[in-house]
């Protein structure tokens, strides 16, 4: 019992090192009033959103052929 309460934990303990592999990119977006005019900072500088996110690889495939 001991051995499988171990082993779970190991598991648990090594799942993030999993998807930690994903690249990211960050976006910023403007800040935009109620008028749709950019708000701006103190410095003059346009405020911006930014938000980082998972940059997923696409899958290359072959074709699937075609049913006569």
């Amino acid at each position: 019992m001991k051995n499988f309460i171990f082993v779970a934990g190991l598991c648990l303990a090594l799942a993030p090192s999993v998807y930690a592999d994903a690249e990211k990119a960050k976006v910023c977006v403007d800040v935009k009033d109620k008028e749709g005019k950019p708000v701006k900072d103190a410095k003059g500088n346009v405020k911006q959103n930014c938000k980082e996110m998972k940059v997923h690889k696409k899958l290359e495939g072959t074709e699937v052929p075609v049913k006569k």
